[in-house]
């Protein structure tokens, strides 16, 4: 009786778990369609780690508010450094991440290849916020991000340490000039306000 009923039980097992598998193909397909829409088409975009090169996906900030800065080292404003480490430092609980990406667009003040950016900005002012690899920032030729950002009407840098306030659903909320340090209060404020639940 029992080797006659193994063979019957098998296959019923096996019409439930393909009746169970062709059930769950849609559901699978639906999470992985539903995947990529759970990141704003702003951040679809990878760069390289300033540090190592190694690739990294915006995607993984969805969900954050965003700060995101063209930066240099010889600069007038390369001491808001400082400031944005410290915004970041006291904000990241909170959701706040800031995006540093180094440009050598303005006066060629940003010379230096990526692991001597990099070691400038630890050594010289602590930073710790995520930096990417050196790009074009302005012009035609301004990478991904910048490119985007810039119609979303954010306008495109005129100097380093342009600023753009990116919300939580990965839309462009403000931008600020270089004259506008990473402490004042428009800024805080408007970092604030983003980070505060709905």
């Amino acid at each position: 009786m029992r080797t006659s009923a193994t063979p019957r039980l098998i296959q019923v097992l096996a019409v439930i778990c393909g009746v169970c598998l062709v059930g769950a193909m849609p559901m699978v397909a639906q999470a992985a369609e539903a995947a990529p829409a759970a990141c704003p088409a702003l951040l679809q975009k990878k760069f390289n780690r300033l540090q190592d090169d190694a690739p990294q996906n915006l995607c993984q900030y969805a969900g954050k508010v965003l700060l995101v800065v063209n930066t240099a080292s010889y600069c007038g404003f390369t001491s808001q450094y400082e400031g944005l480490e410290k915004l970041y430092s006291s904000y990241s609980a909170q959701g706040l991440v800031v995006l540093g990406f180094p440009s050598n667009d303005f006066g060629q003040q940003e010379p230096g290849k990526g692991k001597d950016i990099a070691d400038f900005c630890f050594n010289t002012y602590g930073v710790k916020f995520p930096m990417f690899e050196k790009s074009v920032v302005s012009g035609k030729n301004a990478n991904p991000l910048f490119l985007d950002l810039a119609k979303a009407g954010g306008g495109t840098p005129r100097w380093n340490f342009y600023k753009y306030l990116i919300g939580r659903d990965g839309k462009l909320i403000a931008s600020y000039s270089s004259m506008t340090a990473p402490e004042s209060s428009a800024l805080v404020g408007d970092v604030k306000k983003a980070l505060a639940p709905l």
